[in-house]
């Protein structure tokens, strides 16, 4: 089969196309036939070894030094069972998925094969499969970092980087949770948030960024610009900040300040991913409360583009890759 390997750490032109042997399914596994990926920042961020300064040694400790380890990459995937392990009972040969690959990768390949009890489950019937596959990592850590804001009816939520992979979602998911969302993001992209719900919208190349005073209850950073002592200063007491993004030392040493001499609170690290939680998105999805925006479309074999234009850092919504033909 065909697959895109990562051998080394670096530019988009470090990733090959190659072929590799088809994977088995193990008792308990499914093998899945890809159809769609993304290529998103983890994605990106990997290929060119691009982690915190403070976690560039234990990262590279866990992933490989020279190059990952696991040298297919790709965090996400939807496409159709082809086979099922003889102690598979959750899922029958045929069936149309999306899932999760986490920090297995492997989601750049014709083939895959993930256990019956992954991060997975059936396709929405309303989107494609480049929608579908575009869902799970992005969608997943939304909807735990907003959960962990505890967000009630009428809530004043802003998020910024609305219009990327995580934030298109978040949007959508405040306002499923009857929110009061507010956007942050460049000229650009505000018909764009305003399209998927959000109340407000703040351009941050001419409008004022939160400030003091402001009261939100609660702040979600999906991109991590900006003194993060702004963003604290616009909550109201008992507010929550949420990071979904990787902290520099001295943002941590804030956050937990806050956390420890305030009111406030500041919550961060990685989203654990459940495949109860895929489920409840598709449920979204199917009801008509979450969408996709898909910026880009790309072909299996273009996928050193596909990095490039991700690498440049304009990406609104997601960039899919078409990994294999669904009448192939």
């Amino acid at each position: 089969m065909k697959a895109i390997v990562c051998l080394k750490y670096g530019a988009p032109e470090v990733l090959q196309m190659t072929e590799v042997e088809k994977p088995v399914p193990k008792k308990n596994e499914v093998l899945i036939k890809i159809f769609a990926t993304t290529v998103n920042g983890a994605d990106t961020r990997i290929r060119g070894a691009v982690f915190p300064s403070v976690f560039n040694f234990p990262v590279k400790m866990a992933m490989g030094f020279k190059g990952p380890r696991k040298n297919i990459l790709g965090v996400e995937l939807a496409g159709e069972i082809e086979s099922i392990g003889e102690n598979v009972s959750r899922f029958k040969q045929g069936d149309q998925i999306f899932a999760s690959t986490g920090a297995s990768f492997g989601a750049y390949a014709e083939y895959i094969c993930l256990s019956e009890k992954a991060v997975m489950t059936i396709k929405p019937s309303n989107m494609t499969f480049e929608e579908a596959a575009a869902v799970p990592h992005c969608a997943l850590a939304a909807l735990h970092f907003l959960k962990k804001g505890d967000i009630q009816k009428g809530s004043k939520v802003l998020i910024h980087g609305a219009s990327g992979g995580i934030g298109t979602f978040a949007v959508q998911l405040a306002k499923s949770m009857e929110a009061e969302v507010t956007g942050v993001c460049s000229t650009s992209n505000l018909d764009l948030v305003k399209s998927i719900g959000a109340d407000k919208v703040i351009d941050y190349i001419k409008d004022d960024l939160p400030k003091k005073g402001d009261n939100y209850d609660v702040i979600f950073d999906t991109v991590g610009k900006g003194p993060i002592i702004s963003h604290i200063n616009a909550l109201k007491e008992k507010g929550i900040y949420l990071s979904a993004v990787h902290l520099e030392l001295p943002r941590i040493i804030k956050g937990l300040k806050t956390s420890l001499t305030s009111s406030k609170k500041v919550i961060g690290g990685s989203a654990p991913y459940t495949a109860e939680n895929l489920e409840l998105l598709k449920n979204l999805i199917e009801t008509g409360k979450l969408k996709t925006v898909i910026d880009k479309k790309y072909t299996f074999d273009q996928i050193v583009e596909a990095h490039r234009y991700v690498d440049a850092g304009h990406k609104k919504g997601h960039v899919t890759v078409s990994v294999t033909d669904k009448n192939e």
